[in-house]
């Protein structure tokens, strides 16, 4: 039997730290992390998130290695509506990263936070 998607995100989401956008941006100044924009190019076109590194999710897993190997760096995670990130942050902790919190406000939200910055 197949899991549906928003079940399965709801199973996710009690085992990944989740964070709003603001909440985010504070906590990744503090802890000197990155936030991780996996949405697709084309739809990092449309909307730019200001000081972000866009990895798109189908690509994650391998380039996150090279580009960030310590296990203990924070990472923040979003896209545009919270769900593939709550699936990277499931899949970085898989990986041994041990500091990753998944965004999960709508792209918007994001947006406009990340402008105030």
């Amino acid at each position: 039997m197949l899991i549906p998607i928003p079940d399965l995100v709801n199973q996710i989401k009690q085992t990944v730290k989740l964070v709003t956008a603001s909440e985010a941006i504070i906590k990744c100044q503090e802890l000197s992390g990155v936030i991780i924009d996996v949405r697709e190019p084309d739809e990092v076109n449309g909307k730019v998130t200001a000081g972000t590194v866009n990895i798109p999710r189908g690509v994650l897993e391998m380039k996150m290695s090279m580009l960030y190997p310590d296990a203990d760096q924070a990472i923040f995670i979003h896209c545009a509506s919270g769900v593939r990130a709550i699936f990277s942050a499931e899949q970085l902790h898989r990986l041994g990263y041990k500091n990753v919190w998944a965004i999960t406000c709508a792209i918007e939200d994001v947006c406009r936070t990340f402008a105030i910055k």
